[in-house]
Formats: structure tokens, sequence, C-alpha cells
């Protein structure tokens, strides 16, 4: 039985010289063998995803017929969860950011967040996050939410 897992491809390199990047560990021969009995091996693992990802990109594969025993799919998205994880979201810059990157990160209507860079804009850069609240409209309460993943 076989897994196939099919997901774009991001870099083209030769599959020995892809095998020699894939770490060492448990899941390793049976994600090569999976991954590249349909399809090649870059294929598979360009995508960079968290565990859930990983199952639902693989579910998706059996779905559309691939087959694997429980013990090889368990291995294989062990693996590649491990080995290719999501890469972290990096914080975002309230001095440099988009209208559309405030709406996406904080959730803010999009007149808010074209009130966010038209404020900017007018008054500098914002120095804090008691700054970014002093914008008029501005849902106090998303930006208190999300505080975490905002510089200065």
């Amino acid at each position: 039985m076989r897994l196939m897992i099919l997901l774009p491809v991001v870099v083209a390199v030769s599959a020995s010289s892809l095998l020699a990047q894939m770490p060492e560990g448990l899941g390793r021969e049976e994600t090569q063998k999976m991954c590249s009995g349909c399809h090649e091996l870059e294929r598979s693992i360009s995508l960079r995803q968290n565990r859930d990802g990983w199952k639902t990109t693989m579910n998706k594969m059996v779905s559309l017929g691939a087959e694997s025993t429980d013990a090889e799919f368990i291995s294989v998205l062990e693996y590649l969860a491990a080995n290719f994880p999501a890469a972290p979201i990096p914080p975002l810059n309230v001095n440099t950011a988009r209208a559309i990157d405030f709406e996406s990160r904080l959730t803010l209507r999009r007149s808010q967040s074209a009130a966010v860079i038209e404020y900017r804009t007018k008054h500098g850069g914002f120095k804090s996050i008691e700054d970014l609240k002093k914008v008029p409209g501005i849902d106090a309460a998303k930006i208190d939410a999300k505080k975490d993943v905002l510089v200065f």
C-alpha cells in the first residue's frame, strides 16, 4: 500500500541531493517511499506545515486514492511534522506594516486599518501600544488581544 502526498514544488533539486537533505529519523524511509511513489520527493516536503496541516494534506491524498497502513501513515505524519514544521509568523511591525497586514493579523476592519496608516503618515511612527490606541476609531480590545505580536 502506498500513500502519496502531492504538494507544490518550491525548489527543484535532484532526488539524491534532496534525500541527503532529509534528516535522519524514524519515518524517513517511509516518507521517501510513499512520497516518491507518485511524484518527486521535493513536492512532498516543500510545503512547511504544523502537525494538523500535514495530517490534513495526508488525509486529502488518501481521499484521492492513496493507500497506506495506519502505521505507515503515522510514521510519515510524525516525520513530516517533526522535520518540516511550519515557519513561525513574524511579529507585526506597526511602523512598516501595510493596511492588509493590520486587517489579517489584528482582524481590524478595512476602515480601521486605513485609519492606522493615515495616522502613522500624519503623526510619524508609533512608539508604544498606547500610541496605536490613539488612532481614532481603532478597536482597542483587538489591539490589546494581539499585543504580543506587535513590535514598534
